[in-house]
């Protein structure tokens, strides 16, 4: 049996491998991340690497060959158990590119299960490409020492979201013309408290049809994030950190 290294495991670098993985398993790397794990980081024939696969945990990995596109490691311990994340879903009407790949990593880093593309009357983007969101929260996982990934939803109109939002699951509603205090959004929970959605809305805010549309659902508690008007990046990550910080999972 392989002995774990003694030197700190944080140190090295890690890989998403979107397949189910086990320890003793041989995994071929090619694509970007071999360009990454050999080219740009360097490493070689016997050195170590961690991979996690979003289903199963983490691993310990060491490269067994390397060739012009390609290299070989073999997994050869078991680090972590996938992480148990809280069901906090960030749902947000999507907003310019590089502000959304931002809100799409901030919101993985920051831990939430699912991340919920929402369209409306002022929403400036009607396409959503998951391919790029999903790699930018690949990589803020790799970076973050996370070993669960959010669930990319796909883009659906604010009607549709809102017919179709499973009873039992608490919409906050993050509404610039006032709310209940975020800060009050929720009490101290145990790691068992229940499922919740945030969402944030377009650049301009929701017109006043969808704000009443909202503000009538069951589910539905507006809340203020404050007295400063806020971006829709900075609104997600507020009150993400908010949510997590009042239910414990910080």
């Amino acid at each position: 049996m392989t002995a774990i290294p003694a030197w700190p495991l944080n140190s090295l670098p890690r890989l998403f491998i979107d397949e189910k993985l086990s320890v003793e398993q041989s995994v071929v790397i090619d694509g970007q991340a071999f360009h990454y794990l050999c080219r740009v980081m360097r490493r070689t024939v016997g050195d170590y690497i961690k991979c996690f696969d979003d289903r199963s945990g983490e691993y310990l990995a060491e490269i067994r060959g390397v060739d012009k596109r390609k290299c070989q490691i073999m997994l050869i311990a078991k680090l972590n158990e996938r992480e148990e994340t809280p069901d906090l879903w960030l749902c947000a009407a999507p907003i310019k590119r590089d502000r959304w790949t931002m809100m799409a990593e901030k919101s993985c880093e920051l831990g939430i299960s699912a991340f919920v593309p929402v369209q409306t009357k002022r929403s400036i983007i009607d396409k959503i490409k998951d391919d790029k969101l999903r790699h930018c929260m690949i990589e803020a996982a790799e970076q973050c020492e996370r070993t669960a990934l959010p669930t990319i939803h796909p883009l659906q109109k604010l009607t549709h979201f809102l017919a179709d939002f499973p009873e039992g699951r608490t919409l906050y509603f993050c509404d610039e013309r006032g709310g209940n205090k975020a800060i009050e959004m929720s009490q101290k929970l145990d790691a068992n408290a229940p499922s919740a959605a945030i969402l944030i809305g377009p650049e301009g805010g929701f017109t006043d049809e969808e704000n009443a549309l909202i503000r009538a659902h069951p589910s539905a508690k507006p809340i203020s994030l404050g007295p400063r008007i806020l971006r829709a990046e900075t609104a997600a990550i507020a009150a993400i950190s908010i949510w997590m910080a009042q239910t414990g999972h910080s």
